[in-house]
């Protein structure tokens, strides 16, 4: 049996069972020759427009560590298998690391692109914490998602004013639309939003599956009287929700909510990683994994 198949199947034995089989990765007593790789990780999209905040990570992630090899993989089963019926196929986080075994990388990389530390955060790091008790690798790390210290926090509050048009009045507001999630870790856009608010009291933060809801972020525009709104994805990618959930013409989209309510929209349909102050931040988490292997 090939490793592919072999590091798949252990890994649905740990799935099924809840253990975890270990074995070693150099085979016969060989010392395998050091090969550093990254895995890049991300939700995914099938939006071709969206493709965009992608490369813009692979361009810079090169760029900051030329001769180490990328690989990229999504945590979305359902975008993977849309993705696949158009002709484009992208391996799940599992099936990335078994071939990266296959393929006899021994220190890896793994660097989320998520937004926080949710749902998929989670998984993820479960799946690479499996193949580290398989021994599948020498070194295998998982670098954080975009906010997960205060130090994140602070950085991606300076990108966010960083973005917003110079042509916007401070009586205008600013609102971004964050995916949201059932996991605890869905406080940190409230959390962002109070220290938006510091500084700028007319920044407002949603989320389409979480909390704040657009109703409670309208009720803040209309307390504050606000007749004009910009909004942003606060989404790696301008995929799905923010065509449709932000800026599409159904009566349910935010701008549709927002508009009926009385407060005129100015749509920015661009994800956090077509930003480079964002992406750097990715950037610099992907670090501290790589810096454990020198």
């Amino acid at each position: 049996m090939k490793r592919t198949a072999m590091g798949l199947a252990v890994l649905l034995s740990l799935v099924l069972t809840g253990t975890v089989p270990a074995y070693s990765g150099g085979g016969h007593g060989h010392k395998k020759v050091k090969k550093v790789g990254i895995l890049l990780v991300a939700f995914g999209s099938s939006e071709q427009s969206a493709q965009v905040s992608f490369e813009n990570i692979d361009e810079k992630v090169k760029k900051t560590y030329p001769g180490i090899a990328v690989r990229w993989a999504y945590t979305s089963t359902i975008i993977r298998k849309k993705l696949a019926r158009q002709g484009k196929f992208l391996d799940s986080p599992e099936v990335a690391l078994a071939k990266m075994q296959d393929e006899d990388f021994t220190h890896v990389a793994v660097q989320s692109l998520h937004t926080i530390g949710g749902a998929e955060y989670h998984d993820l790091r479960r799946s690479v914490g499996a193949f580290k008790s398989m021994g599948a690798f020498l070194r295998i790390i998982l670098g954080y998602p975009l906010l997960a210290t205060q130090e994140d926090m602070e950085r991606v509050v300076d990108a966010i004013f960083g973005i917003i048009p110079k042509k916007r009045k401070k009586s205008e507001a600013v609102v971004l639309m964050g995916h949201g999630t059932h996991h605890p870790s869905n406080a940190f856009y409230a959390a962002l939003m109070f220290q938006l608010q510091l500084q700028d009291p007319n920044i407002f933060v949603g989320t389409v599956e979480g909390y704040p809801e657009i109703d409670a972020v309208k009720g803040w525009l209309l307390k504050k009287k606000i007749k004009r709104a910009y909004l942003f994805p606060f989404m790696s990618v301008a995929g799905d929700h923010a065509k449709n959930d932000m800026a599409g013409d159904e009566p349910d989209s935010w701008k549709s909510i927002l508009t009926k309510a009385g407060i005129r929209c100015e749509v920015i349909l661009k994800g956090t990683a077509e930003f480079d102050s964002f992406v750097g931040i990715w950037v610099d988490h992907l670090g501290g994994p790589l810096g454990h292997f020198e």
